[in-house]
């Protein structure tokens, strides 16, 4: 058989130790294994009648080609946020302009053009790694009859269905490194440090990673928040510690009670806006409330740069063998989990049927602003 293979969204560590587990399995079945470039704008861009539009588009991965990318950060495959069930009228390829008849403005359904072009190339089976924008995309076409199998990718963890995505785990110990550093410069100023971290709607990734690195208020997603209080209470913090410094760790998807998020741009094909701003913002109104220096850091990118950890290299790579296995045993049409602790599966478009956000009841002290651990035994490894 000859499979294909895509990474979309954001990038994180553990795509190529996914990406190198999927082609390798591949190949001991006697399969080839077709990487499609820069996610589903891959498949979009394809002309199956041109050879050159293929080439461009695709990349062949035998043992050589992914022999030594487990060691890597990122995606050799690179990824993008496209969709092609909604794709705007300027990003059609010139190709498809003819067949489609288009108003300006609007958003265009290629998907009858990527199941051709997975069935012109002979693709028998599609593996998509993603979060829950590029999975529910798998969902699409798992209804259109393609044989699709996912792995659930996302540092905030929070695709629905799984208690772990790949790239969680490096973008934990990325933070907790980083809060830790920070401590020096914000200790020796005796300032207050406001640490900015990813998270749109869930703050899972603050919330471990502020209570890994003791920070002394962690503001998520889920709970909108009063800035006078956080500054009373920060500024209870700094005044306790005899270095004189204190530390707050905020979501990126974080609201100042009754505000909104900090969005900026144009919407993309999953209807997001760019997030990123709420640290800066909540440390000018720490200043101005409290008069006390400030230590802004928003780790955006760091967070998902260099190479994986163990725990994320571990999960990346059993969920590309076992999506190989079960296509191999004739089944499709899932995603790749774990739960209870335990390599497991769910119908590929659970994505799409709920939410996965903090437990706030269990996990989240809404008076405090911190983590609060009420109950450890049953619990899974993260604490969610």
């Amino acid at each position: 058989m000859r499979i294909g293979i895509l990474t979309g969204g954001g990038d994180v560590p553990g795509l190529n130790p996914c990406i190198k587990a999927v082609a390798t399995s591949a190949a001991e079945l006697g399969w080839e294994t077709v990487g499609f470039r820069r996610g589903w704008a891959g498949l979009l861009n394809i002309d199956p009648d041109d050879r050159e539009s293929i080439d461009a588009n695709t990349m062949i991965l035998d043992r050589g080609r992914v022999r030594g990318i487990d060691r890597t950060g990122g995606t050799i495959l690179h990824t993008s946020r496209t969709n092609p069930g909604r794709v705007a009228v300027k990003d059609l390829p010139r190709f498809l302009e003819s067949p489609y008849a288009v108003d300006a403005g609007a958003r265009i359904d290629c998907t009858d053009h990527v199941v051709d072009v997975l069935e012109k190339l002979g693709i028998g089976a599609l593996i998509a790694v993603g979060g829950d924008d590029t999975l529910s995309y798998a969902a699409r076409l798992h209804q259109e009859g393609v044989k699709v199998m996912a792995c659930p990718k996302t540092m905030d963890n929070d695709v629905f269905g799984t208690d772990y995505c790949i790239g969680f785990g490096t973008a934990v110990s990325r933070s907790v490194e980083a809060i830790d550093a920070l401590r020096t410069p914000t200790g020796s100023h005796e300032r207050i440090a406001v640490v900015e971290l990813f998270g749109r709607n869930s703050g899972e990734t603050a919330l471990i990673s502020g209570y890994l690195a003791a920070a002394d208020r962690v503001l998520i997603s889920e709970v909108p928040f009063d800035v006078e209080k956080v500054a009373e209470l920060v500024m209870r913090d700094k005044t306790d510690n005899p270095a004189g410094y204190a530390m707050v760790v905020i979501s990126e998807g974080a609201s100042m009670t009754g505000g909104r998020t900090v969005e900026t741009g144009e919407a993309d094909a999953y209807g997001h806006r760019k997030l990123g701003g709420i640290g800066t913002y909540l440390g000018e109104e720490l200043q101005r409330i409290t008069g006390q220096g400030i230590v802004n850091q928003s780790l955006a990118y760091l967070m998902r740069a260099g190479a994986p950890d163990a725990l994320d290299r571990m999960v990346a790579s059993a969920y590309g063998v076992g999506a190989v296995q079960l296509l191999a045993e004739g089944r499709s049409g899932l995603m790749m989990a774990i739960r209870d602790g335990n390599y497991t599966t769910v119908p590929v478009d659970t994505c799409i049927q709920g939410k996965r956000r903090v437990d706030v009841a269990e996990l989240y002290d809404t008076e405090q602003y911190r983590p609060v651990i009420r109950q450890v035994q049953g619990k899974p490894m993260f604490l969610y």
